[in-house]
């Protein structure tokens, strides 16, 4: 329905600019028989010059008529029937007041069949032919017989043979049909072009969208980038993976995009040199010391139908999920080690010393010691403490308890720990302790690690600040995803801070920058917190203080 308006509207176009150029004709006639009749007054008869001036008026009167007829009549093959019919008329009559079988206005009759046939095709053209051919021929036979004679001469002398007028009937007769023939094999030539054109286009457009589509749906980043580094296409995953719209990548460098990508340069001789597609493969950072996003890399040659090269074929993917998954499956891993070592650790260790323990009490009650031997009893039983704490650490870290959980109150933990604060060995009484509690402090859990989390937590609070300063501990309720709720517990200090390339350090098993340190403490933490599917978070600027935020679900989670 759409097509066939715009063929109506596309025909009616091509009608109007029929009746200018007949405008424009006449205009051009008519400024030519101006000049004869002020320039040359007697090449031509003044009879013939007024009825030239007659008939350029009717062909504006009829062109104003032809307006209006093309308004009410939808049918455009009507309208040019119609207009065919008039100007063959006009015609006629140009070249009876012109001379006749002299006239040289005789011309103008192909110029219908012409356009008769680009409107109405082959058909309506031999029509409009016959029409032309009857109306030229009546003509000169009603002027031969003397039916007719010029209108600018009462007293005329028909002087041209039957055979002449008859030849020139023929020849005009026959000029008409050749013109009209060869006018319909023109346009019928020209609309199977189209056509094959049209189809051709049509073929490339679904192509071109199938291409597109294809290229838009792949889940990987495709990028194609001149002989000149410059980025000529970006499909909708690159704009998904890197955050940049194809507006702003169009055009760019792509060392604008990938700044890791001038090393991979050096690469690509080697993958010219080795034919193995595995050497395209390569992993480079989005943006290197802004985010932890890796993509993964492979690169091709962008051929013309030549064979030659005309620049390359970036493919990538987002790797990070991966690259965490991968971190975690080794971490996993190493955990399951340490869970099987700590079992048959904590059961060697734990029995001898237990057995150091009781022998030294048994010892000091026997004994009556005093001085240097009693500290050194003492010195004995702190070390086995030290040794005993440094297992629980290692059991914490290694294999958390998932099943002794259930609802606990982390204000009464809190309340517990800041009462046992002032008995621990990096308690300072310049310390200011601050409490901000929301009221509501139930997570589900289990007490005796939260517990043990806070306090490691609290202690390395303490501990970076020697010299004294605040404390602060704060909790809140918060909304996480899936609508699930978390209680937050933030726990600040004033202390030393923490340098932001130890930030992720410090959570890893055994590394410490204290000196009497474990390197267990922050990684106990995370453990434990993990354990049960919360977060544990860390943000810290050095000689300004630390604050470590643990994000515990209210109810109960699976094991993260």
């Amino acid at each position: 329905m759409k097509d066939n308006h715009q063929e109506q509207k596309s025909a009616s176009s091509k009608v109007q600019w029929l009746m200018f150029f007949r405008l424009a004709i006449a205009s051009f006639l008519l400024g030519i028989v101006a000049i004869i009749q002020f320039n040359l007054p007697d090449s031509l008869p003044i009879a013939s010059i007024h009825a030239i001036y007659i008939l350029v008026i009717i062909t504006y009167l009829l062109s104003i008529l032809y307006v209006f007829l093309l308004k009410s009549i939808k049918n455009i093959s009507i309208n040019v029937y119609i207009q065919c019919l008039f100007d063959v008329v006009l015609v006629t009559i140009l070249v009876y007041v012109t001379g006749g079988i002299e006239s040289v206005y005789s011309i103008l009759y192909p110029l219908i069949v012409i356009y008769s046939v680009l409107f109405l095709g082959k058909r309506g053209g031999l029509l409009v032919a016959s029409v032309v051919s009857i109306m030229y021929g009546l003509l000169l036979d009603l002027e031969f017989y003397g039916t007719i004679h010029p209108i600018y001469d009462k007293i005329y002398q028909y002087d041209v043979n039957a055979g002449h007028v008859f030849l020139q009937i023929c020849i005009n007769i026959v000029s008409f049909y050749v013109v009209a023939l060869l006018a319909s094999f023109v346009v019928e030539t020209e609309k199977k072009t189209k056509m094959l054109l049209s189809e051709k286009e049509s073929a490339f457009d679904q192509l071109d969208i199938l291409h597109k589509s294809i290229i838009e749906s792949v889940g990987s980043g495709i990028m194609t980038v001149g002989p000149d580094s410059r980025v000529k296409s970006f499909n909708r995953a690159a704009e998904k993976i890197t955050g940049m719209s194809s507006y702003d990548a169009m055009d760019r460098v792509v060392d604008d995009i990938f700044p890791d990508f001038p090393e991979i340069r050096g690469r690509i001789k080697e993958m010219e040199r080795n034919p193995n597609p595995s050497s395209r493969r390569f992993e480079i950072a989005l943006s290197p010391g802004v985010n932890d996003t890796i993509l993964g890399f492979s690169i091709y040659p962008l051929i013309d139908p030549g064979g030659n090269s005309i620049g390359d074929i970036l493919i990538f993917q987002d790797l990070t999920s991966i690259k965490k998954m991968e971190k975690e499956i080794e971490k996993n891993k190493r955990l399951a080690l340490m869970g099987e070592m700590s079992a048959v650790l904590a059961h060697e260790l734990r029995s001898p010393l237990a057995s150091i323990s009781g022998s030294v009490k048994l010892l000091m009650e026997s004994l009556e010691l005093e001085g240097s031997d009693r500290k050194l009893m003492e010195i004995v039983l702190m070390g086995k403490d030290q040794l005993e704490n440094l297992v629980r650490d290692f059991l914490l870290f290694a294999r958390p308890d998932t099943h002794n959980r259930c609802k606990i109150d982390i204000e009464n933990i809190i309340d517990e720990i800041l009462e046992s604060i002032h008995f621990s060995p990096g308690w300072n009484e310049k310390v200011e302790i601050g409490e901000n509690l929301c009221g509501q402090g139930e997570v589900y859990g289990n007490s005796t690690e939260i517990k043990q989390a806070l306090w490691n937590i609290v202690l390395n609070a303490l501990q970076a600040m020697p010299d004294g300063g605040v404390l602060g501990i704060e909790t809140k309720l918060d909304v996480g995803e899936n609508n699930c709720e978390f209680l937050e517990i933030s726990v600040n200090d004033t202390g030393c801070g923490i340098e932001k390339k130890h930030i992720n350090s410090v959570l890893e098993p055994f590394y410490t920058m204290k000196e009497k340190g474990t390197g267990l403490g922050l990684a106990v933490v995370n453990r434990i917190v993990e354990s049960h599917g919360g977060v544990f978070r860390i943000e810290s600027e050095p000689y300004k203080g630390t604050r470590c935020t643990i994000l515990l679900p209210v109810d109960e989670q699976k094991e993260g």
